[in-house]
């Protein structure tokens, strides 16, 4: 039980830097999503080809996880969050000036390296930095930077799409490199992390994870996530734009910012909810508000049908994604899960490879309908596994944050 009168963490100062650091790195990203099939499409390749380039990101995203939890374990959060940072700064920048489909690839790859760097180390210094009663805002803060850059990126990126296809690439680099120094400047002194090789934290072997169904179900829905939004989304719904809809690039950009607008109005308000009703119901009903969205998107005809469909997918997206990685957060508590969160990093990558390849060739030899048909399936087979799945939040964080809840108007009126 929660000890009356006692009110629910503050978020440190070092949380409030990553998130920022989140933001600047989300509007990059937002910048390069929409022209990256355009310009894979651009040395003359087939839909499939274009959608191996996303893939090719995830693909050693998956490879390099196992690699970047031990590194965090070993080297520190913050040295493995600058590095891969980056890294991914330099190999984008140099996408710009690739002169054949092999190059660009290649650099997406090594860039992969980097990115599951710095989302692990990321996660890592998430976790370890928030109290366990704030874990679901935190989360929602987290997501909520990065969707806010994604509904600011592909504006923006849409607009450089119609001066080059290669600009975007460099504006995202120098991004990263603002995000980099941010992040270096305000975390070099931090008193809440402690230097590497002298944390006597205990470790969460993962083995003891997979035992949790809580756990298990994350991992799952993590798989869909990563599948639809980070594979699929991101190489399918751009030519679907261009070549179904018969719009033109730039419009691409203002659909992946609707959907990332349908993401923030959940996020903030489905994180602070799950700290207060539990992770599980929240993931249930995002899971499949996301899975109708996401197959509705397969039998649009026309441009507003489209946009409506893809506002409800964002809205689904939104509403599960706070609690899955606070569920994930819970699984681990006070352990250090540097494997346990790769794992974890692991099953979205391995969906957002599957996903563009797969549904790549569904779009080739049958239609964009069964693609996205099937990657909405998915989604439900997730929220299947949720059902009987544990519910991860302790009860006693959330009766903290519900006493401190109906404390404020009394204080307020004092």
């Amino acid at each position: 039980m929660a000890a009356t009168g006692q009110r629910p963490s503050t978020l440190p100062r070092e949380v409030w830097v990553i998130v920022a650091a989140n933001f600047i790195i989300a509007i990059g990203f937002g910048l390069v999503a929409p022209a990256l099939p355009s310009f894979a499409r651009s040395f003359n390749v087939s839909v499939t080809a274009a959608s191996i380039v996303v893939s090719a990101f995830a693909f050693t995203r998956l490879a390099f996880a196992p690699v970047s939890g031990r590194l965090v374990t070993r080297l520190g959060e913050r040295k493995v969050y600058l590095s891969g940072l980056t890294i991914v700064a330099v190999t984008t920048g140099a996408c710009a000036f690739t002169t054949h489909y092999w190059q660009l690839v290649a650099l997406r790859g090594i860039g992969g390296v980097g990115s599951t760097m710095f989302t692990v180390s990321g996660i890592a210094l998430l976790i370890r930095l928030t109290p366990p009663d704030v874990r679901g805002k935190a989360s929602g803060l987290w997501g909520t930077s990065f969707l806010l850059g994604n509904v600011a990126g592909p504006l923006v990126g849409g607009g450089l799409i119609g001066i080059s296809l290669r600009a975007p690439f460099l504006v995202y680099a120098t991004a990263l490199m603002v995000a980099v120094g941010m992040v270096w400047l305000f975390l070099r002194k931090s008193t809440l992390l402690a230097p590497a090789g002298q944390n006597s934290t205990d470790v969460m072997p993962l083995r003891k994870a997979l035992r949790d169904s809580g756990y298990i179900a994350a991992l799952t829905s993590s798989f869909a996530l990563g599948w639809a939004v980070f594979g699929v989304r991101v190489s399918l719904v751009p030519l679907f734009i261009t070549e179904v809809l018969h719009r033109d690039g730039a419009f691409a950009g203002t659909a992946l910012s609707i959907f990332a607008a349908g993401n923030v109005a959940m996020l903030l308000l489905s994180g602070r909810l799950s700290d207060r009703w539990g992770r599980k119901p929240l993931i249930l009903l995002g899971l499949v508000i996301s899975a109708g969205g996401t197959i509705w998107f397969g039998f649009t005809g026309t441009v507003t049908e489209f946009l409506v469909a893809t506002t409800v997918a964002g809205i689904g997206t939104g509403l599960l994604t706070p609690p899955q990685q606070a569920a994930v957060a819970d699984v681990i508590g006070n352990s250090r899960g540097g494997t346990v969160l790769a794992t974890y990093q692991m099953a979205a990558d391995v969906g957002a490879i599957l996903g563009p390849i797969i549904a790549g060739v569904l779009a080739d030899r049958l239609s964009f309908g069964w693609a996205f048909l099937v990657t909405g399936g998915l989604t439900v087979v997730a929220a299947l596994v949720w059902l009987p799945a544990r519910e991860t939040l302790d009860r006693s964080a959330r009766g903290i944050t519900e006493i401190a809840d109906a404390e404020r108007p009394r204080e307020a009126a004092q």
